[in-house]
């Protein structure tokens, strides 16, 4: 498995004639040898790789890499990388430009003399853009753990209770469901603050008659779901109904057309246009949605901006939403899979307006 990812780097070693490339980003060191250490280094040629870390993850490195020699790096991490260089005769080595430092650059220039640096923009990390079965199962396990979590704490939300003791029984829910952690900070933002798209939560104490926008999300073996719930404490007024009605149908359209072939920026205009058809164009100020996988947001971004096209494989959000400062706001958001054929669910809450 991990070598047919490797396998994505061939046209990079092709095209640019390269002998290696550096990566220093985690979630592609992850990806590619499956390192989840939070410090480290992957050097990989076509027919080799070494995974470079200090002491404090020799065992664990032993333990996870696949596909690579694990080497301990007593001292400076270059020093081992620039004796690998010599060791195999590398002269043009490509770098994460998109994440490194320019003090990290300086040192690798350095420490490595006479062989030229390439730098790889963040088309690098496009390599993940579409999972392969194993990353949809955990995918698909992630988004599952966090939507029945979820639904197991939404009858706690009652007049008195401060978004933040929601928050806090959201985590532990999705903990005790097997959670390695939080994807993100929890968003919890009631009445007014509900216009604010990350509202975290805070102290406010949410009353009666007001929405409630809850954006969560898991972490487990390295992958994140991602999910907002728009619901309300007590019965809502008919201005909030209809915002919660608009925003779900530009959800429900939006996924309904997405497939293999449709740009990023055609599927963003389909909730887009609906949503300024219905007067509030003014208040939807952010991309229909973005990748999700070993992080939260990767590629590709769904946005009026984007012209990639999406493909099997992908795995993307789509979460529209409305905010009127002074009023509060509305996000819907899914995490879906792209088919041969169209689409497929990961997440699975309730997205009709639920009242409590």
């Amino acid at each position: 498995m991990l070598k047919n990812r490797r396998s994505r780097l061939a046209r990079f070693f092709e095209e640019l004639k390269l002998n290696a490339i550096l990566f220093t980003n985690l979630p592609n060191i992850r990806y590619l040898c499956g390192f989840s250490g939070s410090e480290g280094a992957l050097l990989v040629t076509m027919d080799a790789a070494w995974l470079l870390c200090d002491s404090r993850y020799t065992e664990q490195a032993a333990g996870e890499v696949v596909g690579a020699e694990v080497r301990e790096c007593a001292a400076v991490r270059m020093d081992t990388v620039a004796a690998l260089a010599v060791e195999n005769a590398l002269v043009k080595i490509g770098i994460e430009a998109a994440h490194t430092t320019v003090a990290a650059f300086r040192m690798m220039s350095d420490k490595l003399p006479g062989i030229e640096l390439v730098e790889l923009g963040a088309v690098l990390d496009e390599i993940r853009r579409c999972k392969d079965q194993a990353e949809l199962e955990r995918l698909a396990t992630v988004a599952t753990l966090a939507s029945q979590a979820l639904h197991t704490v939404l009858p706690n939300i009652r007049p008195g209770l401060r978004e933040v003791d929601f928050a806090i029984d959201l985590e532990f829910e999705m903990r005790r469901r097997g959670a390695d952690g939080l994807a993100f900070d929890i968003i919890v933002a009631s009445g007014v603050r509900g216009a604010m798209p990350h509202g975290k939560a805070g102290s406010k104490v949410i009353q009666s008659g007001e929405l409630i926008t809850i954006d969560f999300g898991a972490l487990k073996d390295g992958y994140h779901s991602d999910e907002t719930v728009t619901v309300a404490c007590g019965e809502p007024g008919s201005r909030a109904r209809e915002i919660h009605a608009v925003v779900r149908a530009a959800h429900d359209m939006a996924i309904e057309a997405v497939r293999p072939g449709i740009s990023c920026r055609e599927l963003d205009a389909i909730a887009r246009d609906y949503i300024r058809d219905q007067g509030f164009g003014d208040y939807f100020g952010h991309g229909l949605g973005h990748g999700v996988g070993l992080q939260i947001h990767e590629a590709p971004t769904l946005s009026p901006r984007s012209s990639v096209l999406l493909a099997e494989g992908m795995v993307v959000t789509v979460e529209p939403g409305i905010y009127i400062p002074g009023f509060g706001g509305v996000r819907i958001e899914d995490t879906v899979v792209v088919t041969a054929d169209g689409v497929r669910l990961l997440t699975s809450a309730v997205k009709q307006l639920l009242v409590f």
